[in-house]
């Protein structure tokens, strides 16, 4: 599991709650600058941009017939 925050912090001490299974269990917290410019894109603009880098890659089974028999002859 992982859990990523991104914040602006006001004052220098925050507290994070951690989900219930990470407890117990040894983690990593590391804390870093971001480019203000580089901020999680919303919603639609990510899914706009995995869509551009996916498209070229998808494959019309609008025609596909799945013929079970076909797939479970191992005498063939």
């Amino acid at each position: 599991m992982m859990l990523r925050e991104i914040i602006t912090p006001t004052e220098p001490s925050f507290t994070m709650r951690l989900p219930e299974e990470m407890i117990g269990k040894t983690v990593e917290v590391i804390a870093f600058e971001i480019d203000t410019t580089d901020v999680v894109l919303d919603k639609t603009e990510r899914l706009k941009q995995i869509e551009d880098l996916t498209k070229a890659t998808l494959v019309d089974l609008s025609s596909f017939k799945f013929d079970r028999d076909q797939a479970n002859n191992y005498d063939e």
